[in-house]
């Protein structure tokens, strides 16, 4: 099948890759030239692993391309995909102005049926708007032109978004009409052989299980962290306490993993939505209210326990933290809305100094905060060490799972690491002469009075 997708971010780029794997033609249009020209060149804009090749090896065989003109897009497309960001607005609802900027520009210059896909994360009633801005478009040109909007919400997780396109769980459709099931069943039917993924509904009811999605799982963390917090003011520990209701089939293992908070461009945005769109509707949302006040307030808990621990905020003008991790979760650059952020301002405001390490976010940390004197950003983690008087970890990337304790130890003037992510057993670094802070489980046992 032929495809536009107007959008080469996270969502556009990884679904384009993936539909031209399976052997669709796909055009991909942006308009940001540098991009588009970087693509062309092979240069993917972002890290996601299995991405870049994807893109490359699609490119070379020319079943992928990159433009910026609208036209020539949609004149290669019988199905075109609106996959632009929805930034947050003032208010904290989803900002529209860059899916009707591409329902727009698709009345002024289509000249045949065609299908459009909404994969954008989009509020109920979206789906709408865009049919209204493409027909009054097509009505101003004073021609009638066939076209259905459809809902398709995308569930990439980032940092395995390629195998989450490839291998997906569910492929949520919301249509009007068979025919736009029958066009999107052939889509997805590469995805579709071993069994029926397909989950079809209205188009509203698809918009909205986006949100709710996302909303549950941004529950279940603020959830844990909650009861991290309790764990800390009883005298447990969240991670046994975790082991104890995971091993319940209704709870399950996922995302009750107490930490510093969660960030990324998805779940923060994506809870304020949906509150306001509830909030549009005269319902309040005491639950995605409390969610969102909960992950504030955990993400100021790292620099609470280094608090605490120095004896007040005052003990840490002049101290040096190493921090391990920068992007808001492993194997993805991404800094939006990362606890490290808030970490680093909190530090840099109580005089610290920042050594800081992360595999793959070191240049956006370097476009975010830009050259600083209590910054230094280094190659290694091991390098992040040297002066440092503590280590707090922040993002579980798997290389720091398993560090030198006995090296730790040496090498920081206080022997203190902050684990906002429950990477260690508290025993393992008390072994080495370490003080262990965690989340949910404060001061390690034996250090305490």
């Amino acid at each position: 099948m032929r495809i536009a997708i107007f959008g080469t971010g996270y969502v556009g780029l990884v679904t384009g890759a993936c539909l031209a794997e399976v052997g669709h033609q796909v055009v991909c249009v942006d308009v940001d030239a540098a991009k588009i020209e970087g693509l062309v060149r092979g240069i993917v804009p972002i890290y996601e692993p299995g991405l870049a090749p994807m893109v490359q090896t699609n490119h070379a065989a020319g079943r992928l391309r990159f433009t910026t003109d609208a036209v020539d897009a949609l004149a290669a497309g019988e199905i075109v995909f609106i996959a632009v960001g929805t930034p947050p607005d003032e208010d904290g609802s989803a900002d529209l102005q860059y899916v009707l900027a591409v329902a727009r520009s698709i009345g002024r210059h289509l000249d045949r049926p065609v299908l459009i896909v909404n994969k954008s994360t989009v509020p109920v009633g979206t789906a709408d708007k865009v049919r209204e801005t493409v027909a009054a478009e097509l009505a101003a040109r004073g021609i009638d032109i066939p076209f259905e909007v459809v809902s398709n919400p995308e569930f990439l997780k980032e940092g395995d978004a390629v195998n989450d396109c490839m291998r997906p769980d569910r492929i949520v459709v919301g249509a009007r009409g068979e025919a736009a099931f029958a066009t999107m069943r052939r889509l997805y039917a590469p995805f579709n052989r071993n069994h029926d993924r397909m989950v079809t509904m209205d188009v509203r009811s698809a918009e909205l299980t986006k949100y709710a999605a996302n909303a549950m799982l941004a529950t279940k963390i603020s959830f844990m962290n909650e009861i991290a917090n309790i764990a800390e003011k009883v005298g447990a520990d969240v991670e046994m306490v975790r082991q104890g209701i995971g091993s319940d089939p209704r709870i399950g293992w996922h995302f009750i993993y107490p930490g510093a908070g969660y960030g990324g461009s998805c779940f923060p945005k994506d809870v304020q939505a949906l509150a306001r769109t509830a909030a549009q509707h005269g319902h309040a949302t005491h639950i995605l209210d409390a969610v969102e006040a909960v992950n504030d307030a955990q993400k100021g808990h790292l620099f609470e326990l280094m608090a605490r621990h120095y004896g007040g905020v005052e003990a840490l003008r002049g101290k040096t933290i190493a921090v391990w991790g920068l992007a808001f979760k492993p194997n993805t650059d991404d800094m939006r809305a990362a606890s490290s952020r808030r970490l680093l301002a909190q530090l840099w405001q109580a005089g610290a100094r920042v050594r800081a390490f992360d595999p793959e976010a070191g240049a956006e940390a370097r476009r975010i905060f830009g050259e600083r004197d209590d910054l230094v950003l280094c190659d290694s983690a091991e390098g992040v060490l040297q002066g440092a008087d503590a280590l707090a970890v922040v993002t579980e990337w798997k290389q720091f799972r398993s560090p030198d304790f006995a090296r730790l130890a040496r090498e920081l003037a206080d022997a203190v690491v902050f684990d906002g992510r429950n990477l260690y057993e508290p025993a393992d670094v008390e072994a080495h002469g370490l003080v262990y802070w965690g989340i949910g489980r404060g001061r390690s046992v034996k250090m305490d009075p």
